[in-house]
């Protein structure tokens, strides 16, 4: 990869375009089909879901919104929610299936886990589906271990990475 091609992630100010609306549509339709509830767009999504898509500025106020790039092309997102109780979350990975293999996600969750280091929180927590095994497998390999579930939907994989 030529360092033209190299990705490079920033944080969504907010205010420049969409941001990450269309990677989090994307996002969110796939889950839905995975969970096997797939809807034909983002208006038959759940409203909390159809939020996130169409005000993400407002839908994540207080957090940490990653875009990843190549040139002016986004490649992917990822949002770090603020720490409470000691603790922040990822959410929302996501890499355009055309970008997968080239380091999209990984440049995210290294940008995510300096944030977090930043910010001085215990731990870092994630969830992500059971069939999403190359997700596991990744985070898996940034220090995430299993742990007991905090959220009780089923199928989702709690995962925590301590920080201290």
């Amino acid at each position: 990869m030529s360092e033209r091609d190299e990705v490079t992630v920033v944080r969504w100010a907010g205010h420049d375009g969409d941001g990450p609306a269309q990677l989090l549509a994307a996002y969110h339709l796939r889950t839905e089909a995975e969970k096997g509830a797939a809807v034909a767009d983002v208006t038959a999504l759940p409203e909390r879901y159809r939020a996130e898509v169409s005000d993400p500025q407002a839908a994540f106020a207080d957090d940490f919104v990653l875009i990843a790039k190549r040139a002016d092309t986004p490649l992917g997102c990822l949002v770090v929610t603020a720490p409470a109780g000691g603790h922040s979350e990822i959410k929302r990975l996501w890499t355009d299936p055309a970008f997968r293999g080239q380091g999209v996600a990984s440049a995210l969750i290294r940008a995510a886990l300096a944030h977090t280091a930043d910010t001085g929180v215990e731990s870092v927590r994630l969830s992500v589906w059971a069939w999403r095994t190359d997700a596991i497998a990744l985070y898996e390999r940034f220090g995430f271990g299993v742990t007991t579930s905090w959220d009780e939907r089923n199928q989702l994989v709690c995962m925590e990475r301590v920080t201290a």
